[in-house]
């Protein structure tokens, strides 16, 4: 481990020179010092690329990759809980990719961004005239989704009335939309997801214990980003790479920036930190980002 450092501080100080003598290396060598600066031998694989969309090699996430792999063959709801940012949606999407309903659809929604009075609509469907500027048949993400898997984003928002139509979709295995007289058959495996505490919800009395215990058959708990340890870095190295090629820039993380980005809080956990290397692609000085480059809330300031 101490050596794999010190090659990479090398690669840095070489960086650093030739920015100041040699302009025309630094593509080259920057890419060399961030590839000597990852740390695979700790990542278990051989490279770190993601595993179905899911980037992180800490034991938490290693636990969660094997709870989705066991989860996945099966068309029992899930309910994923963790902080906002955590990436629950990505989770899902791994659920329905390693599933046997692969091949179908995978429709989602965000439950907090439908106004109450849209959201059945939305969800089921509605017919034509069955509201004012309802000009067409909408077929709803039920229809859409079946013979896949459908993931509904921040449950724990959905009022009362909403939650009792989800809970009868659920039980019935039918959708019917708004203005029609027939319920219509689905084949759908419900993903949803929550940052709320559900079970303080449930008691008292904003959600459904009924439908609760509907959601919750098969559970996975996503990790702050605070708690992952080098994943931060291994993250904050992927978003940099990608958002320094969109902005024509070949740059590398100083090692005391990583340092920094492993003592952040990290209150907005992974998107937080993709948004800090959208924003340091942009404004770092150098070909190195240096600790004073990154904004003041994730230097503690």
């Amino acid at each position: 481990m101490s050596a794999r450092n010190d090659i990479a501080a090398a690669f840095d100080a070489l960086l650093a020179r030739a920015a100041a003598e040699a302009p025309d290396l630094l593509p080259e060598l920057a890419r060399l010092a961030a590839a000597a600066a990852t740390p695979k031998a700790d990542l278990g694989d051989a490279d770190d690329q993601p595993w179905h969309g899911i980037v992180g090699r800490c034991p938490a996430m290693l636990a969660l990759r094997e709870r989705i792999a066991k989860y996945a063959p099966t068309d029992a709801p899930a309910l994923v809980t963790g902080e906002s940012g955590t990436g629950k949606e990505r989770v899902a999407g791994a659920l329905h990719a390693l599933s046997r309903r692969s091949k179908g659809p995978f429709v989602a929604e965000n439950c907090a961004a439908i106004p109450e009075t849209l959201l059945e609509s939305v969800l089921f469907g509605h017919k034509k005239g069955a509201f004012t500027g309802a000009v067409k048949d909408h077929p709803g993400h039920f229809v859409a989704a079946s013979g896949g898997t459908i993931f509904l984003d921040e449950i724990g928002e959905m009022k009362p009335a909403m939650q009792a139509k989800l809970l009868r979709a659920l039980q019935d295995g039918e959708v019917r939309a708004v203005g029609d007289t027939k319920a219509r058959k689905v084949d759908v495996r419900v993903i949803a997801a929550t940052n709320q505490d559900l079970e303080g919800a449930v008691k008292a009395g904003r959600f459904r214990e009924d439908l609760y215990y509907r959601l919750n058959v098969l559970r996975l708990e996503l990790p702050p980003l605070r708690a992952r340890g080098d994943d931060v870095v291994l993250l904050a190295r992927r978003f940099l790479v990608e958002a320094a090629a969109r902005a024509g820039r070949v740059l590398a993380l100083a090692p005391e920036t990583e340092q920094a980005l492993r003592a952040a809080k990290w209150p907005g956990n992974v998107r937080q930190l993709q948004n800090e290397m959208l924003r340091v692609a942009v404004l770092a000085g150098g070909p190195l980002v240096a600790s004073a480059d990154l904004s003041a809330d994730v230097r503690g300031r």
